[in-house]
């Protein structure tokens, strides 16, 4: 069992990553040639009194920079 010191630290480094994406995200609205959850490929459908929005290319496209960051702080580590 790992103790609570590791733990802490595990919540704290999420809790940083999280802050850093929120600011990334409200930086991205800003900045006119970012167009995330705006890509060609994501859905969205508009009908009378609803709209859904499905992001599916913007999720890969976050999915895979996720993925190459975490990739990147395992090979950190070692």
């Amino acid at each position: 069992m790992a103790d609570l010191g590791s733990a802490g630290k595990l919540l704290i480094f999420a809790g940083a990553c999280l802050a850093a994406v929120g600011g990334l995200m409200l930086l991205a609205e800003r900045v006119p040639g970012l167009r995330l959850f705006r890509l060609p490929g994501d859905i969205h459908i508009e009908r009378d009194g609803m709209s859904i929005y499905f992001p599916i290319v913007s999720m890969l496209v976050i999915s895979a920079i996720a993925t190459l960051v975490f990739i990147l702080f395992g090979w950190l580590r070692k």
